[in-house]
């Protein structure tokens, strides 16, 4: 910065300016006005150049104080002037947090390597980091994920048609990439490698027939249209390990082995406990995770336990309580005092030439919110004959399962129509199982520890309700299927830096809160001179600002500093 000196006719005004470029040409901002030379004499024993001399004084020192992040400007504003046209003037910087875990995942050199291997001429960083930012930002279609990267503080110097050929090329490293960010992100965060949750879900197209692994599956969301399924690894904190992606039609059961076998190759991991549920707890799964240091724990559905067992399993007697050696009948307990206990039962079983252990609990509050749960669906179930229609029943837990239909009357006449009515011994059968919930298991571990791990397993639910919710990872409208592998590649990363996140503000606010607070923090771009936050500080924001360095929270920003708050951000 700089003292000019503008001379009229009437008198001389003092200015301090600055050099700055815009449109790639040279100019000169005003900083600060010190005033006229008539009014600023007398102060200075009328002595001009004592004048001079202190005014260069304080352009040096706005220099400096810009140079350590501790400007401050005088600004003024006029109804008589129009804004620029065209020009851009509020910015997310949100964006800047999981751009820096970005950086410190090392994705931006794991891109430059797959881009000397195709030779791309663009830059393939800039087109992942756009479309994993935006993704927590502002999720939307790939068109729209670009037009709204121009909301972003540093703009998109790639094209449309880079998105779409940047895809395809993705999909080639997806599982390069995944193996990649899992080794850097042990840099960030301790991986608890210990514990793998698995579970699968699927993904709806707004489309007719199906296409490549878009087809007509089971919905987990009972929606009549083509599908594409994937099976997902988290470690036993939470954090996303690996995925896959596979058709719609295909049996979920068959995917645990090949994404696993995956993660014995690329991620030097060997020995862990698979935690599943029962719908992925195939004998094949099982024997694979009982070899080779690995162990399994998985849900077991009392209804589907051989006769004997499950009359073992529903007795009343042979009950224990961890820590005691006090057997119990669960009809005779005071449940009162044993309202928040949990009772268990075990032994070895030999299942199809696999020893395991079988481990049934008891929950006196599970066995009070099942029965609630059912009794409003059985309501329901009394509505739906009451009606006197039935749609078909695509769920499993849908009330409808409560309801019968007969085509035969009481006198044994074909009935003009269906006859509805409450099945009364499907809801006695049911209630059978409430409070009752089972495991097996290979592992010789306490009881309550194996409860505890099998428990976790709401982790990966959550995940797929953050895909589905925050990211809007469906409807899907891409067609073609390495597109549409790239396109959950950048919701699995946008997940894992949404997690670490979490982690560094020291996971106290919610993955809602987070996302909230990173779409709403905005500055408006005060001509050239630097930046205004126009968002409301809080705690989470204090605690992003602590976690990562930097501060976007002054009253003012200078251009300067946030050159430098940008050039931390890329440096990780």
């Amino acid at each position: 910065m700089r003292l000019n000196i503008v001379k009229s006719k009437n008198a001389e005004q003092l200015y301090i300016i600055k050099s700055i470029r815009k449109d790639g040409k040279a100019t000169t901002r005003i900083m600060k006005k010190l005033g006229t030379m008539a009014s600023l004499l007398p102060k200075f024993d009328n002595d001009r150049n004592k004048v001079i001399a202190w005014a260069k004084d304080e352009a040096k020192k706005m220099t400096e104080a810009e140079n350590n992040g501790h400007i401050s400007v005088d600004v003024s504003f006029t109804e008589d002037r129009q804004l620029d046209l065209g020009e851009q003037s509020s910015f997310n910087i949100g964006y800047l947090f999981p751009e820096m875990v970005y950086h410190q995942l090392k994705l931006d050199k794991i891109c430059r390597d797959i881009s000397e291997q195709h030779k791309i001429s663009y830059n393939l960083s800039d087109v992942l980091q756009m479309l994993v930012t935006t993704r927590l930002i502002a999720p939307a279609s790939k068109l729209s994920s670009f037009e709204y990267a121009s909301n972003f503080l540093q703009q998109p110097a790639f094209k449309l048609q880079h998105v779409y050929r940047s895809l395809d090329v993705l999909s080639q490293h997806s599982d390069e990439l995944q193996a990649a960010v899992y080794e850097n992100s042990q840099n960030l965060i301790d991986r608890n490698k210990e514990v793998l949750f698995y579970d699968c879900t699927n993904y709806f197209f707004e489309i007719e027939e199906g296409r490549g692994d878009a087809q007509y599956g089971k919905s987990k969301e009972h929606r009549p249209n083509p599908i594409v399924q994937m099976g997902l690894f988290l470690d036993g904190d939470g954090f996303p390990l690996c995925f896959s992606m596979f058709p719609g039609n295909q049996n979920e059961q068959p995917t645990l082995k090949p994404l696993e076998k995956k993660i014995l190759r690329d991620f030097n991991l060997s020995e862990f406990i698979v935690c599943t549920d029962a719908g992925l707890a195939s004998t094949e799964n099982r024997k694979f995770n009982a070899i080779s240091g690995r162990a399994f724990i998985v849900t077991q559905s009392l209804k589907m336990l051989k006769s004997f067992l499950r009359e073992w399993a529903l007795d009343s007697d042979g009950w224990h309580l961890n820590g005691s050696n006090q057997v119990y009948n669960i009809n005779e307990i005071d449940e009162h005092v044993h309202r928040n206990s949990i009772f268990y039962k075990e032994r070895w079983i030999n299942e199809n030439g696999l020893e395991q252990r079988l481990i049934v609990s008891y929950s006196i509050k599970e066995r009070d919110y099942q029965k609630v749960i059912r009794e409003r669906q059985v309501a329901r179930a009394e509505k739906i004959v009451s009606d006197g229609f039935r749609a078909a029943n695509r769920n499993q837990n849908s009330p409808k399962r409560f309801v019968a239909e007969t085509d035969i009357t009481s006198d044994g006449e074909v009935a003009d129509k269906k006859i509805l009515s409450l099945d009364r011994g499907k809801i006695e059968k049911e209630s059978m199982y409430d409070g009752f919930y089972a495991v097996c298991t290979t592992l010789e571990k306490d009881i309550n520890e194996i409860i505890h791990i099998n428990k976790m397993r709401w982790q990966i639910e959550a995940a797929f309700r953050t895909m589905k919710s925050e990211f809007k990872a469906r409807p899907v409208y891409l067609r073609n299927d390495d597109r549409i592998n790239a396109h959950f590649l950048t919701c699995f990363l946008s997940l894992l830096i949404l997690k670490i996140i979490e982690k560094k503000v020291g996971n106290k606010y919610s993955e809602e809160q987070v996302l909230h607070t990173l779409r709403d923090m905005n500055v408006y771009r005060l001509r050239d001179i630097g930046y205004l936050s126009s968002y409301t500080r809080t705690e989470i924001t204090d605690a992003l600002h602590d976690a990562f360095g930097f501060r976007t929270d002054s009253e003012f920003m200078s251009g300067k500093t946030m050159k430098k708050i940008l050039k931390a951000v890329e440096k990780g």
